[in-house]
């Protein structure tokens, strides 16, 4: 592979240059440039660059796949060459990249921001979920006990003795209010005091709302706190606008979020676990082939609030598993196109983007191969079926979100481990049968990978 600063300089000479350059910014796996004038950036000559694995455009981005390691290097060099700091957004330029963007529907824009809302909360997640998982372990195999025992179990649950607060105040932030507000509107979802309050003859019960009722409450409570500073004098808005927020949000949280979040929550946690557990074979197929579509899509993000309200109510997620699936599948198709390509530069592509997969992080592999290919990126999806029911059927469930493929092994209840390898190994079968044994129209060995648009060729088949 190239170098690292002659990988950057590459980059930046097909993009238009230095001055074409507004933001530069990074995730896992790829490298994200906001630019002035789109139409200068040469995207089949970028992804000739060796050590690109891929080029999209996504959310007036254009989003160069590197893969994990690459990406961070390859950002701040480029950053140090533009000189602008790595991660700076240019909120004019950003917003107006947004307005543009074909995705960015009022819909998919609300469902990125219930994303934002949770995204930091992963890490508690994950943490607290290995550790409970290994207390769980610990104690059914007799190695701990009594206080040992109850001092990990207190710090795996950890992640759920505020996290309503949490949620409550990256809510109000993530809707322009304060985040302050919002965590004390969360409080007054999760008071013990709420014991004390009589609603309609009954006392009402501290966080039976659950997560939904803290994203309503706290969502409309920074709604109406922007409202009001608009409109209220300076010199009393410090005093006047966070009071009538809280008492209003406060009030309506009694006597509407409240009731409406517990009703929502235990309907919805009964509604998932019991598609799953009833039509095990139905949910599981059609949740592990319809994952990667809807993560295209970013509709996957309205699955986050369902997760969490799964796990708060009853500490296990049964979605997690099946959708770990997905990536699986993607595995399995990866394997079958290595085997069948001529194309060298394709081989590669794969040959880097396997072991990130196997490991959860299945975009370079979706983005790089499976999608530009179009026929395989089906036959992946429809493979990952023998998985996702397997792991439906055997009621798999983790303790926690935020990882998925073999790292998910961590997050799984001991007893189920040997399950979830089990519907793994099927996923990336299924995967690979279903792909290796479809026609679909290979590239020569000199030609170049074309990422104008992943959808096409799905579209059109």
């Amino acid at each position: 592979m190239a170098k690292i600063n002659e990988i950057s300089e590459a980059i930046i000479e097909k993009v238009g240059g230095k001055e074409n350059i507004a933001v530069v910014a990074h995730c896992m796996t790829r490298l994200r440039l906001t630019l002035k004038n789109g139409s200068k950036a040469n995207k089949n000559s970028i992804n000739s660059i060796d050590g690109v694995m891929g080029v999209v455009e996504q959310a007036g981005q254009l989003q160069i796949i590197l893969g994990p390691g690459t990406v961070n290097k390859v950002a701040n060099e480029v950053g140090r060459i533009v000189g602008v700091k790595v991660g700076e957004v240019d909120a004019v330029a950003e917003k107006k990249a947004e307005l543009k963007a074909k995705n960015s529907t009022p819909f998919k824009l609300f469902l990125r921001k219930i994303s934002n809302i949770f995204i930091p909360l992963i890490p508690a997640f994950v943490g607290c979920g290995i550790i409970y998982g290994v207390a769980k372990l610990l104690e059914s195999l007799g190695l701990v006990s009594g206080n040992t025992y109850n001092i990990l179990y207190l710090i795996g649950k950890g992640v759920f003795l505020y996290m309503n607060i949490m949620v409550g105040m990256h809510t109000a932030k993530e809707f322009g209010g304060s985040p302050t507000i919002g965590g004390s509107i969360a409080g007054i979802l999760s008071a013990p005091a709420l014991s004390k309050i009589i609603i309609n003859g009954k006392a009402l019960v501290p966080e039976e709302g659950g997560v939904i009722a803290v994203l309503i409450a706290c969502a409309i409570g920074a709604i109406l706190e922007k409202k009001l500073r608009k409109i209220m004098p300076s010199v009393i808005d410090l005093m006047v606008t966070p009071t009538l927020v809280l008492l209003i949000v406060g009030v309506g949280s009694l006597y509407i979020f409240h009731p409406l979040g517990s009703f929502l929550s235990n309907n919805l946690t009964w509604l998932v676990n019991t598609s799953i557990q009833k039509g095990r074979l139905l949910s599981g197929a059609i949740l592990s082939a319809s994952f990667l579509p809807l993560v295209m899509t970013g509709l996957h993000r309205a699955l986050t609030p369902v997760e969490v309200s799964l796990l708060k109510s009853t500490g296990l997620d049964l979605l997690r598993p099946i959708l770990a699936m997905a990536g699986a599948g993607q595995v399995g198709a990866g394997i079958a196109i290595y085997m069948k390509t001529r194309n060298k530069r394709l081989k590669n592509i794969i040959g880097s983007s396997l072991p990130v997969a196997m490991l959860g992080v299945g975009e370079p592999l979706m983005f790089g191969v499976t999608l530009p290919l179009g026929k395989p990126f089906i036959t992946a999806c429809l493979g990952s079926v023998l998985g996702g029911v397997y792991v439906a059927v055997m009621n798999v469930a983790s303790t926690g979100i935020g990882l998925s493929g073999l790292p998910l092994t961590l997050l799984i209840p001991s007893g189920s481990v040997i399950h979830y390898l089990i519907g793994t190994l099927l996923a990336y079968a299924g995967g690979f049968l279903a792909t290796y044994f479809t026609k679909w129209e290979d590239l020569a060995e000199d030609t170049e990978m074309e990422f104008d648009n992943p959808l096409s060729d799905i579209i059109k088949l």
